[in-house]
């Protein structure tokens, strides 16, 4: 298991949630919820804040969930997931970010702030930040039982389109 910081991000149209591993990569804790522009604003106050977040936290990585459908296909959420993710890498370079499934995260979320007694009305505040402690202690328990960091690295750059030439 690596060792380091790293930041778990939950992005919805409206707030993103932010985790927060400690050092050694065991425990996810719940940093912030940020508000957003909408789901197309990728350069807005949530950008700037996650990417100090990164930096002050001197994060290693950023997990950054993928919503799919049960299917595992993915929908409008999941393309604006990855546009947030790419502007985010970019934001944070050189620390990478990672795209994970997230499947069922919110639902989860959700139940567990039910469980522990907290009014329905009031779950809105902090659900996000339970769906990003969510997903990144799942990212943090899938690498300490495989030896592998879960999930795709996002590139900080679009790839070059060679042509019909190659």
């Amino acid at each position: 298991m690596r060792t380091g910081v790293r930041i778990g991000v939950d992005v919805g149209a409206v707030r993103v949630g932010v985790a927060r591993s400690d050092p050694s990569g065991v425990l996810a804790t719940p940093v912030a919820t940020l508000a957003r522009g909408g789901p197309d604003v990728l350069d807005g106050d949530d950008m700037t804040a996650l990417a100090g977040i990164v930096r002050e936290s001197q994060a290693v990585e950023v997990v950054v969930g993928l919503p799919r459908s049960l299917s595992g296909e993915e929908g409008a959420a999941a393309g604006h997931a990855r546009s947030y993710a790419a502007a985010l890498a970019r934001a944070v370079t050189p620390v990478p970010v990672r795209l994970v499934d997230e499947r069922l995260t919110t639902v989860a979320a959700h139940r567990n702030l039910h469980d522990s007694g907290r009014p329905g009305r009031r779950h809105r505040e902090v659900v996000d930040q339970a769906a990003a402690v969510l997903i990144l202690q799942t990212a943090l328990d899938q690498e300490r039982a495989g030896g592998v960091a879960p999930g795709d690295v996002v590139p900080t750059r679009k790839p070059r389109h060679k042509g019909p030439q190659g």
